[in-house]
């Protein structure tokens, strides 16, 4: 039958159910000590505060930094027992590392609230919590955000006032440095 005598409304709905159907990828934080780099399965185990371990897969596609010898997610073995912040995606049953973070003996602490000011050319970001203190973050260079419909590099123009975020950074030298951004 060709698509033009199909009616109109069963089309729609067989759109509609298709793109039901079509996984999407939703976007992860983990953040704890590098336990194993896999460099033959590419998984990184990441073991979190609770004492749970998440395995994350690398891809070609993942960045890497933190670290003048970190590159790339394979530049990670030897590293373990550091910490790492790795931004991921589910693809299917699978976390898939976007990018991973080396912070090495830093600790990563998470901070929620809503964005209060971008300072100029996007480089600090002030962030008010729920119980009124407020915070401003230097952005690192290799810093990245999930706005809820993509996961890439930080931009200035990808965060605005008012969001709701959850900022992941270290302290370095007695600043704030954030290192990933999740909108929500």
């Amino acid at each position: 039958m060709p698509l033009s005598s199909v009616p109109r409304t069963v089309f729609r709905l067989f759109l509609f159910l298709l793109a039901l159907a079509v996984p999407t990828a939703h976007a992860d934080v983990v953040t704890g000590t590098l336990e194993k780099v896999d460099t033959g399965a590419k998984t990184v185990t990441v073991k979190t505060a609770d004492g749970t371990e998440d395995v994350v897969k690398y891809t070609g596609k993942t960045t890497a930094d933190g670290a003048k010898s970190v590159a790339h997610a394979t530049d990670l073995a030897g590293k373990e027992g550091g910490h790492v912040i790795v931004h991921s995606t589910t693809e299917g049953t699978d976390k898939v590392a976007y990018s991973i973070h080396y912070v090495g003996d830093k600790t990563v602490h998470a901070t929620e609230g809503t964005v209060e000011e971008v300072g100029k050319e996007g480089k600090t970001v002030t962030v008010k919590a729920a119980d009124g203190t407020e915070k401003t973050f230097d952005v690192a260079g290799h810093a990245t955000a999930d706005t809820g419909k993509d996961v890439g590099v930080y931009t200035a123009d990808g965060i605005k006032k008012g969001a709701h975020v959850t900022v992941y950074s270290t302290e370095e030298a007695g600043k704030s440095i954030a290192h990933v951004f999740s909108h929500f």
